[in-house]
């Protein structure tokens, strides 16, 4: 088991030392807005969307207080900073059509753990950053159904690029997701990726003991990487194209209803093009 940290603070975003500055990025005329926010309207609305797709498309198990709000919501959710791409087009009320949940290092000790930790055991990665204190935790990932275009993706990581700099950020990490929990019905991805894609020794990152399951699912020769792609999340496309690694062993996660894998993306690693802001607006 990993030695990360000792302890949970009950921590509220009024609490935090040093909450990230609040910013927004406009684009396609002002049509589109990537927000850093940690307002509670925000929040909540993002929460929204969250439930609808996991709860409502992909079949995750809602506990009491998640039915009864329509959100879905954690422990994490008030020390991570949001960032949300809003589409103004869009009726009022419902204008939410991307989230992502970042998580710093230095919060993570506050709170005492990373989300992912309950799957991996991180210690060489935190050991591989030391007094650094670098790292970033992606979370929660989630785009509206009419919206999982590279568009939207691309306006994600604009938003993800600023955090980056504005934070001194070194290695971002977290957990994607493929639908269901029989590991054979995505053999071909599961086993290219580790296969092509697998963590540095100085990173080994690896599933709990507990938790491993084998990505490696081929007896002999190699998958189809044509159909591999066709069959691959959107999400885990393009965390491959910004040159992310992918962790040793996946993980059932029965309450979500998907198989994860953990992705590991040292920023020195991404093409300098994510980086551009050149066709928004910051304010």
């Amino acid at each position: 088991m990993p030695t990360m940290y000792q302890g949970t603070l009950p921590v509220t975003p009024s609490e935090r030392p040093a909450l990230a500055r609040e910013w927004r990025i406009m684009a396609a005329g002002g049509r589109f807005e990537v927000r850093l926010t940690h307002d509670a309207a925000d929040i909540a609305a993002a929460q929204a969307l969250r439930y609808r797709v996991f709860y409502r498309e992909m079949g995750a198990r809602a506990n009491a207080t998640i039915e009864a709000t329509g959100r879905d919501q954690d422990e994490f959710d008030p020390v991570c900073d949001h960032l949300l791409v809003f589409d103004h087009a869009r009726a009022a009320g419902d204008t939410v059509v991307g989230t992502y949940r970042l998580l710093l290092q230095r919060e993570a000790e506050r709170f005492g753990r990373f989300y992912s930790a309950a799957e991996y055991d991180i210690q060489p990665l935190l050991d591989h950053v030391g007094e650094a204190k670098s790292l970033m935790e992606l979370g929660r990932s989630c785009v509206h159904a009419d919206y999982r275009t590279s568009t939207t993706i691309r306006l994600l990581w604009r938003g993800i690029a600023r955090y980056i700099f504005d934070n001194g950020i070194s290695h971002l990490f977290g957990c994607a997701s493929l639908h269901g929990c029989d590991p054979d019905q995505h053999r071909d991805v599961l086993t290219y990726l580790h296969r092509h894609h697998m963590v540095p020794p100085h990173l080994h990152v690896r599933a709990l003991p507990e938790r491993y399951v084998a990505m490696d699912r081929l007896a002999g020769g190699e998958p189809d990487q044509r159909a591999v792609f066709r069959q691959m999340p959107p999400l885990i496309k393009a965390y491959l194209r910004l040159g992310c690694y992918i962790g040793d062993g996946a993980v059932i996660d029965a309450d979500f209803n998907t198989i994860d894998v953990f992705i590991l993306l040292p920023v020195e690693r991404i093409d300098q093009k994510y980086y551009s802001l050149h066709d928004g607006q910051v304010e």
